[in-house]
């Protein structure tokens, strides 16, 4: 069930609804993911979409969560951005189209070389000891030794 815009302006806080929305940008270093190292998963903060493990988080310097890739290739899309006067690889969320982030070819070269650089305020993180409880379970075993 797709949510109308007054659903999202309820449930999302102000810079998440212009992030996800609007393809805003929050300020480098200022989202609660940037420095942030636990087990678990994100999801698409609209849609609950599982997006992105801890296990291919790194930190990259940029000021926004970084990651090696998707969960699953499946759960983003990628669009051509020439907002700004640039040339960007844009990631959407697949499920609610969600704006994410960009994605680049400067990543860690042994882990594919991509970085997704993502938005804090698109996502919402589900601890690894959670996510059975969450409705997250088939990706318990990413985090079992």
């Amino acid at each position: 069930m797709e949510k109308n815009d007054q659903e999202l302006r309820k449930q999302l806080s102000h810079t998440a609804y212009e992030v996800t929305q609007n393809a805003a940008t929050e300020a480098p270093f200022s989202g609660e993911y940037d420095q942030f190292d636990q087990p678990g998963i994100y999801v698409d903060i609209v849609s609950g979409e599982p997006l992105f493990s801890s296990l291919d988080k790194y930190d990259a310097g940029c000021g926004w969560p970084s990651f090696t890739k998707p969960i699953e290739k499946k759960s983003v899309k990628r669009h051509l951005d020439t907002s700004h006067g640039m040339y960007r690889t844009e990631v959407r969320s697949s499920d609610s189209a969600s704006h994410l982030g960009h994605v680049f070819t400067d990543g860690p070269k042994d882990a594919g070389g991509l970085r997704y650089c993502i938005n804090s305020a698109a996502l919402k993180f589900i601890p690894a000891n959670q996510l059975e409880q969450a409705g997250y379970g088939q990706y318990k075993t990413l985090f079992e030794a």
